[in-house]
């Protein structure tokens, strides 16, 4: 925190100068449809990272299903970029082309 001195009939006094940081921007991780990748597949990544009962996943799944992206989570950049390698290393492990990426919130 930065300190200005101010001079008032002979006396110093330390005012605080408020410096507001924001916060770091965060992350949505998506899940992206594709034709290959089976379902149930989809809700073990949703359960196995993003710590999903089964009812959140499958619920997340057909959303990427019907409308081609899902929400898994909002993170700060370094928690997501880590999180999109995990799944995307899980999924070409299981000969998957699942596909996952972040965006800025």
């Amino acid at each position: 925190m930065n300190r200005m001195a101010t001079q008032k009939q002979d006396e110093f006094l330390l005012e605080a100068e408020q410096t507001r940081t924001k916060p770091p921007p965060l992350y949505k991780v998506l899940l992206l449809n594709d034709d290959f990748t089976p379902m149930d597949f989809v809700i073990v990544v949703l359960q196995k990272f993003f710590g999903m009962d089964r009812e959140r996943a499958t619920r997340v799944m057909l959303q990427v299903h019907r409308e081609g992206m899902g929400v898994c989570g909002v993170f700060p950049k370094d928690v997501a970029a880590t999180k999109v390698e995990q799944v995307v290393a899980f999924a070409r492990q299981h000969q998957h082309p699942l596909a996952c990426v972040m965006e800025e919130n």
